[in-house]
């Protein structure tokens, strides 16, 4: 208690990350003697409801009820993750020459089964990077301090395996385009106010990229590319990796702009460093 009242927002953090490590660790122990389907997103929704109640809110401050409005922002960010893969893919397609052709046999209950087995880690990330750790920086800091760190967080995650760093391509890759993600996602919450929205984007965009298209014969994916192309030195990789990375800029920039929609005003940075 003491902790709390000398020094009470470095305890809410701390408390937070103990609170998100317990229950994904729970979760990793829960499942293995009875998987239960989302049993981490339940515990980790329960361990950010617990700290917006140390700070006097609910879990509507991340916008996690459950509204209409909220639906739609979950279904447009699907749409939209899907989309803008597919579009990055075809202008790749136009500098490399491949060519598309839709799968010859398209397994189309396997597709909707992965469309339900991406969302848990989905909404986990979401809630790690996105949640209350992220605006709870935004109040202390800023936005751009918030995103700096959590987008390196981010991109540690993705990065910090064996294999990714093995391959020096892979590498490069994700952490260049990782943190883009990070400001894609974050950028939908902040104008949203919602975390539907993110998680609606990083649903989309995480299904697209192992079910809409694939390369070579392997896996159940709607469009296919048979001859992808080899990358024979750095110059191509470059550039593709520059595509890449504008196509999800601009989105980012249109949802900060796009004003039009009944977007919410954006988070405010509190001043109340203490609270």
């Amino acid at each position: 208690m003491r902790i709390f009242l000398k020094y009470p927002t470095t305890a809410r953090f701390l408390l937070a990350i103990l609170l998100g490590i317990s229950a994904l660790a729970f979760a990793v122990l829960i499942n293995k003697y009875l998987p239960i389907p989302f049993i981490d997103v339940a515990l980790l929704t329960i361990a950010t409801w617990i700290m917006y109640r140390t700070d006097g809110k609910s879990l509507r401050e991340a916008g996690l009820n459950i509204t209409g409005r909220h639906f739609l922002f979950l279904v447009s960010g699907l749409v939209i993750g899907i989309l803008a893969l597919g579009l990055e893919t075809f202008i790749r397609t136009l500098y490399t020459g491949e060519h598309w052709e839709i799968g010859s046999r398209i397994d189309q209950a396997g597709l909707w089964k992965a469309l339900y087995f991406v969302l848990p880690s989905v909404i986990v990330q979401e809630l790690m990077f996105r949640g209350y750790l992220f605006t709870k920086t935004i109040e202390v800091t800023n936005v751009v301090i918030a995103n700096v760190i959590f987008s390196i967080l981010f991109m540690l995650v993705h990065v910090v395996d064996k294999d990714v760093l093995r391959n020096t391509g892979q590498l490069i890759f994700l952490v260049v385009s990782i943190p883009v993600g990070h400001l894609l996602f974050a950028t939908a919450l902040l104008k949203s106010k919602t975390l539907y929205f993110p998680i609606g984007l990083h649903w989309g965009n995480n299904w697209a990229s192992s079910c809409l298209i694939g390369y070579g014969s392997s896996g159940n994916v709607i469009f296919r590319i048979h001859d992808p192309y080899t990358f024979t030195s750095w110059g191509p990789f470059i550039i593709l990796l520059v595509m890449f990375n504008v196509v999800f800029l601009l989105l980012t920039f249109l949802i900060w702009k796009w004003d039009r929609i009944p977007f919410k005003k954006r988070v405010r940075a509190s001043t109340a460093t203490g609270s």
